[in-house]
């Protein structure tokens, strides 16, 4: 089931007795998009994608969570594409079968990585993280822990490159 929202405003313009009127959005200071200085910055899809996601910082961990309340890995990646209007499958194996896979060397900021974090071989991928940044040195991704609930780790962190197992593209 697919549900539309409306971005026009219900609100008339002040003294305006006209139903047809629309409001004229206010520039906000607030908004990071927004840019009043004379360089020009471009947002593209992945840092609103990775921007929304980090607004989730601090959550706790809530297994098949989506929302504020609490949220798990995949619950994470999935709000935050489909705020966006890019529907992934809902848990980490399933989003693992789609996408471009890529080489770690090759990762960019709004790529997926993905983890088995259990003891077994025969386990099937069991995280996932959305990264955040990339430097020469390492990757930051954000993602949802059971004990942490959702924050922001590096791919350098030993059991994170451990239990790493591949990065996908899907923008």
């Amino acid at each position: 089931m697919t549900c539309y929202t409306s971005c026009k405003s219900t609100k008339r313009a002040k003294g305006s007795k006209s139903k047809t009127s629309k409001t004229i959005p206010e520039y906000s200071e607030s908004d990071p998009y927004n840019n009043a200085s004379n360089s020009l910055k471009v947002f593209t899809l992945q840092d609103r994608i990775t921007d929304y996601a980090k607004t989730f910082v601090g959550v706790k961990y809530k297994w098949g969570g989506t929302t504020k309340s609490g949220m798990d890995c995949s619950g994470l990646v999935f709000e935050s594409f489909r705020e966006h209007r890019i529907f992934l499958p809902r848990i980490s194996r399933d989003m693992a079968k789609k996408g471009l896979r890529i080489d770690r060397s090759q990762v960019e900021k709004g790529d997926l990585l993905f983890f088995k974090t259990g003891k077994s071989r025969r386990q099937a991928i069991n995280h996932v993280g959305l990264v955040v940044e990339v430097s020469q040195s390492d990757i930051a991704f954000i993602h949802s822990t059971t004990k942490k609930g959702v924050m922001i780790s590096r791919l350098s962190d030993h059991y994170w490159y451990s239990a790493f197992i591949e990065a996908r593209r899907y923008l």
